[in-house]
């Protein structure tokens, strides 16, 4: 049985609406960020779904040295704070090491487990232990059914609210491929899962210095996850992807979403029906 996370307002899980977890790769500066989180949360109330702001506050696993990584946990934690306070929006971030995870469970909703750190035990149980909701993005070296093991990790520290991300699979060099039966697999857990339309999209360090993407096809893809059963759909965003700092290339501009959310809550509706 495929079991409920509530954060918030907000209802994850089977037979449940469509719930959108969107925002920048990365916290640019609180301007940037507040117009993004307001975007997405008037949206959703507009089209009466739930949605989880994201945005990260340091990307550790960035391709270069010199890559933009973000304000830092501080800077970040205060940021995400203001936003969760002055829109009533619930947040969701990544962590990066074990002792991150006090400091995060102050301020988010929804604690996330970076694909490359997703085996990662002592971290797992670090961020288990602060009892928040827990994302964990499942890594492009992992099969589905192997996720059952993550999961157990999690539950052992006695937290049973989990969600399961998928994110693709690696496919060759600089490139990952989805297998949508991945979905309705990791449901078996008895996780809720969310699909990352736009990671999924990415080409990992295709471009020499960072990484490439192509969002032209992230839509489809969402559409097809909804359709495969997802409960979530996970998005980066911003207002102007070709100049955003990370994740351009898979990010969405937002005038694309209205549209898009539609066409996702539609073929929920299905879903749910069936």
């Amino acid at each position: 049985m495929n079991n409920m996370v509530k954060i918030k307002d907000t209802c994850i899980g089977k037979g449940q609406p469509l719930a959108i977890i969107a925002g920048p790769c990365v916290i640019e500066d609180f301007e940037t960020t507040f117009e993004i989180a307001s975007f997405v949360k008037h949206l959703a109330a507009g089209k009466g779904i739930g949605c989880i702001f994201k945005a990260s506050f340091d990307k550790a696993n960035r391709t270069s040295i010199d890559s933009f990584r973000g304000p830092g946990i501080d800077k970040g934690l205060e940021i995400l704070s203001r936003i969760r306070q002055e829109l009533d929006l619930p947040v969701i971030s990544d962590i990066h090491e074990a002792g991150q995870a006090a400091a995060a469970a102050r301020v988010l909703d929804v604690i996330q487990i970076p694909a490359f750190l997703c085996r990662q035990t002592d971290f797992l149980l670090s961020a288990a232990r602060t009892g928040k909701v827990i994302n964990v993005k499942k890594g492009q070296f992992m099969a589905p059914w192997d996720m059952q093991n993550v999961v157990a990790k999690i539950r052992s520290a006695g937290n049973h609210n989990i969600l399961l991300t998928e994110r693709g699979a690696m496919f060759g060099y600089n490139n990952l491929v989805v297998d949508f039966r991945s979905i309705p697999i990791m449901q078996e857990t008895g996780c809720p899962v969310v699909f990352d339309a736009t990671h999924s999209v990415q080409l990992p360090g295709g471009a020499g210095t960072s990484s490439g993407g192509q969002r032209r096809h992230a839509p489809g893809l969402a559409r097809a996850a909804v359709a495969a059963g997802a409960d979530a759909i996970f998005m980066e965003v911003h207002p102007n992807p070709d100049k955003a700092l990370c994740d351009g290339p898979n990010s969405l501009p937002l005038d694309w979403l209205p549209d898009l959310w539609q066409q996702l809550i539609d073929i929920r509706t299905v879903v749910n029906q069936a």
